[in-house]
């Protein structure tokens, strides 16, 4: 076989080669979700949904009680994320245990949620952020056997850290501030709202 005819099969084999490469799949399942995402990092582009455990400690404005309990519930979400920067929109839902009664007055807070925006940066499958957008939920008053509630929105502002334990599973820790809107009570005579905190530690599921 001439010289000419080995060089031409060795370029064909190479070139043969180089094309089965370029078809094989990308390893992570949420690459198509990814822009400018580096190669074999982490990725935290796309929709998620998952659920969350904390607890919360507030006051309410002109009155005396502190309510504070349990809080916990679900959220869903969706990152878009370039190079180590993540950006998302996030819900939550939550059901709260928070109360407290000082005299004859009682309030808590049943239940609450939020509409949040997210910005983070992320090493690889650590991603840090900062968060706020709307909040909202229900102050309940009572007093001698009086009931009176009040469905408000507020604001929340807060930060957190999630960890990337696997290409689809991820927990994180969060903490919010939140404050529902103010609303005049009946029983009181004065209007009142909740502000609180929460810490909650959460897993999320990505798709």
């Amino acid at each position: 076989m001439s010289k000419i005819s080995i060089a031409t099969a060795a370029a064909l084999a190479a070139g043969l080669a180089s094309a089965q490469a370029a078809d094989l799949p990308y390893g992570g399942s949420r690459a198509p979700y990814t822009v400018n995402q580096p190669l074999n990092a982490y990725s935290w582009a796309g929709p998620y949904l998952g659920g969350n455990l904390g607890y919360a400690w507030g006051s309410v404005h002109n009155s005396p009680t502190e309510p504070s309990g349990v809080a916990g519930g679900v959220q869903a979400g969706y990152n878009w994320q370039s190079g180590e920067f993540v950006f998302g929109l996030e819900g939550d839902l939550q059901a709260s245990g928070a109360d407290d009664t000082f005299a004859p007055w009682k309030f808590s807070n049943p239940w609450f949620g939020t509409v949040r925006g997210r910005v983070g940066y992320a090493f690889n499958n650590v991603l840090f952020y900062g968060t706020g957008g709307l909040a909202f939920g229900e102050l309940k008053g009572e007093t001698f056997g009086l009931s009176e509630t009040h469905t408000n929105a507020g604001w929340t502002v807060g930060a957190g850290a999630e960890f990337g334990l696997a290409q689809n599973w991820s927990a994180k820790i969060e903490y919010l501030y939140v404050d529902l809107g103010e609303s005049n009570f009946s029983i009181t005579r004065l209007p009142n709202s909740y502000q609180f905190g929460i810490v909650r530690l959460g897993v999320n599921y990505h798709f």
